[in-house]
C-alpha cells in the first residue's frame, strides 16, 4: 500500500527544499536526521546530496571560495563509488529518485522535471547533428515531471519527454514523447497512450 503522500510528513523546516523532495522519495518520508541516514547508507543518494550542496554554494561569495570547492570534491568522489556520471550543474527539480545507479549517465545540459525516476544504465545525453558545411547543432534532452525511466534506456537530443510516461528498459528514443506514454523498442515507438505515472513516494 502506497505512504501517506501529505505534506504533513515534510518537517518544517524543509518542506520546500530540493533535498527534502529527494529523501521524500527514497523513503516516503523527510527530516533531516533521514538525509543524514540517506547520506549514510545510500549511494545513489549521497550523489543527490552533495550535487544540491554543490549548486547550493554557488551563491555567496564565501560559501563559493571555501565550501564550492570542498562540495565538487565530494561530489565527485560520491559519483565515482555509486558508478554514476551526474554531473552538478545538471538542471534536477525537486525528487529525483535514482533506483541501483549503476552505470546511469545523465549529461550535464539535460533537464530533469520533479518526481522522476531513473534506473541503472539509463543515458540522457547529448545528440550532435552536423551539417555539409561542418556547423554542429547539439540538444540535450528535457524530461518532464513523473517520468519513469527504465534501466537501460536510451533519451539523446534536444527531445522532450512528456509529463507521466515512461520509457521501457532498453528503450532508444531520439523523438518528442508525448504525455502520458508508454515507449518501447528500439528504435523507440509509443506502445499505448494515456498511461498513469509511475511515481512511489510522489513528493506532493
Amino acid at each position: 500500500m502506497e505512504a501517506d503522500l501529505s505534506s504533513a510528513h515534510l518537517a518544517p523546516n524543509i518542506r520546500r527544499t530540493a533535498l527534502a523532495a529527494d529523501i521524500h522519495r527514497l523513503s516516503g518520508r523527510s527530516g533531516w536526521t533521514r538525509v543524514l541516514v540517506g547520506v549514510v547508507c545510500s549511494r545513489t543518494f549521497r550523489c543527490l546530496f552533495t550535487l544540491r550542496a554543490c549548486q547550493a554554494t554557488t551563491r555567496g561569495r564565501i560559501a563559493r571560495m571555501f565550501f564550492h570547492p570542498l562540495f565538487r570534491l565530494c561530489h565527485r568522489m560520491s559519483c565515482a563509488r555509486a558508478a554514476i556520471d551526474l554531473p552538478w550543474q545538471t538542471s534536477i527539480a525537486p525528487g529525483l529518485a535514482i533506483m541501483h545507479g549503476w552505470g546511469l549517465v545523465v549529461n550535464g545540459g539535460a533537464r530533469i522535471g520533479r518526481n522522476v525516476t531513473l534506473f541503472h544504465g539509463a543515458t540522457l545525453g547529448r545528440r550532435d547533428r552536423i551539417s555539409r558545411d561542418g556547423t554542429r547543432e547539439s540538444g540535450y534532452p528535457i524530461i518532464e515531471d513523473e517520468v519513469w525511466i527504465g534501466p537501460h534506456a536510451v533519451i539523446v537530443g534536444g527531445i522532450t519527454v512528456g509529463r507521466g510516461s515512461r520509457i521501457a528498459a532498453g528503450a532508444f528514443v531520439t523523438e518528442d514523447v508525448p504525455a502520458g506514454s508508454v515507449v518501447v523498442g528500439n528504435p523507440a515507438a509509443i506502445a499505448r497512450s494515456g498511461c498513469t505515472p509511475d511515481v512511489v513516494h510522489r513528493v506532493p
